[in-house]
């Protein structure tokens, strides 16, 4: 029971069927009073210290709460009224709180009305029951930020970066045989890896220019959802597995695909001092294209490594210059250079001319594998498929841009196909011309003395 000493109120919540107001200095008398013998009054006052003690959870919960709960009655429903049981020294502001609780109970009355029409759907067990978050969904949303810092919700740049490992793995096969399968899973593993770890590599340097760009500025870095040193040690774990997957080829590729990862931290630093970063990205990128031979045979065969690895930077220039025309604007206000800026209303002109130099670098590289028809059917498809990227882009329009540089993949899946066709299609004969082709040439053991007549002494 609350002393009178105290000298402050207390704020009691009491259910009534009646639809009246309780008498609160009825209650107030039994509180002082109850010493004395139970009377109607008192009674009453038991009955809320009862409600009170039971229901506690629901003492602290404002009536918008309760009403919501609150399920469909035919006679008046349980409305929450508030007795303000204290110390009153003067009968005038008891008068008022009597007020005040009169005008509070019949509010409370016609939001109970307005909100009649949703009971059903608030009084379900779904809307009362706590929302729990599985342990499922707790760990998908603390790995999300480090899934969209290697761009896993867009895996255009992992194709881009396989298919010149496909293209170069598919070249090297035997005639009339199929491309190592193994090879090629180890490849999209290490594509998938490496292009995420390029990710985030390119994230950290650029944290500061991604937050400035329209295009980029909620990427995790740049937005704060990670720190810096998050993404270091997701890098640390990055390059080991794809140190995990080289380490699966021969010694000569192990060597050779560990020396583009100069290439893989420097290319982002670029776009600071040259107007040609894209140039940087394609050779990059495309690195593939000499590792895959070598992975399959054991060396590089510039004969055919080289013109396809120049026509694959080729390709990346011209479909990266696509993708820059999409932040071209504002490149220009922070000071970023790229192809885009750089060949301006020229670049129509410019991709033509790299697509003729990618296309020529692809013949080239077919003749030196003896490639067959379906080859070279491929590489028509493709230069058609680019000349209508370049006829129909339209570089103010980032949409469109976007669009042209995602169709890309469909150039990288249509001279691979061509490539297994080609080489299946490859006779016995063209295998053994070519085996004998890159067989070296000995000198014989030994060097036979011209053999002279003897003179005749007549």
């Amino acid at each position: 029971m609350q002393s009178p000493s105290l000298e402050k109120e207390v704020l009691a919540k009491f259910t009534i069927q009646s639809g009246s107001v309780v008498d609160s200095d009825c209650i107030y008398q039994c509180v002082r009073y109850s010493n004395k013998k139970p009377t109607k009054h008192s009674i009453n006052m038991f009955a809320l210290r009862h409600l009170r003690l039971q229901s506690r959870a629901k003492m602290h919960l404002p009536y918008t709460a309760a009403a919501a709960t609150t399920t469909t009655v035919k006679h008046m429903p349980a409305v929450p009224a508030r007795a303000y049981i204290g110390l009153h020294t003067h009968a005038s502001d008891y008068r008022k709180q009597r007020l005040l609780m009169l005008q509070e109970h019949m509010a409370s009355w016609r939001l109970y009305q307005r909100t009649t029409t949703t009971l059903s759907e608030s009084s379900s067990p779904e809307s009362k029951a706590p929302h729990k978050s599985s342990l499922l969904q707790e760990l998908a949303a603390a790995t999300k930020p480090y899934a969209q810092l290697m761009r896993i919700d867009r895996p255009i740049g992992t194709y881009l970066l396989f298919w010149p490992c496909g293209w170069s793995i598919a070249l090297s096969a035997d005639a009339g045989c199929w491309p190592d399968f193994t090879m090629l899973g180890l490849f999209a593993t290490g594509a998938l890896i490496m292009r995420g770890a390029g990710c985030t590599i390119n994230d950290m340097w650029d944290k500061d220019i991604d937050a400035k760009v329209e295009r980029t500025r909620t990427r995790p870095l740049a937005s704060g959802q990670i720190t810096q040193l998050d993404a270091i040690v997701f890098l640390s774990a990055q390059l080991s597995l794809g140190l995990l997957v080289l380490v699966q080829l021969n010694w000569q590729s192990i060597l050779l695909g560990a020396s583009s990862l100069g290439l893989v931290i420097t290319y982002p630093l670029m776009k600071r001092v040259t107007y040609w970063p894209q140039l940087v990205l394609g050779m990059c990128f495309n690195w593939g294209a000499l590792l895959g031979w070598c992975a399959t045979q054991g060396s590089v065969n510039l004969d055919a490594c080289l013109p396809l690895y120049l026509s694959g930077v080729c390709w990346t220039i011209v479909y990266d210059t696509i993708y820059a025309h999409q932040d071209k604007l504002d490149d220009l206000q922070i000071g970023v250079k790229s192809t885009a800026l750089r060949f301006g209303e020229n670049t129509k002109a410019w991709l033509s001319g790299f697509t003729a130099a990618m296309l020529a670098g692809l013949s080239a590289a077919g003749y030196a594998c003896d490639q067959t028809l379906p080859y070279y059917a491929a590489v028509g498809v493709v230069g058609a498929h680019l000349v209508q990227q370049i006829y129909s882009l339209n570089i103010d329009n980032p949409s469109d841009c976007a669009k042209k540089f995602l169709s890309n993949h469909q150039v990288g899946l249509i001279l691979f196909l061509g490539i297994v066709l080609g080489t299946l299609l490859k006779s016995e004969d063209n295998k053994r011309q070519r085996k004998a082709s890159m067989a070296p040439v000995t000198p014989p053991a030994y060097v036979p003395l011209p053999q002279s007549q003897p003179d005749v002494i007549s």
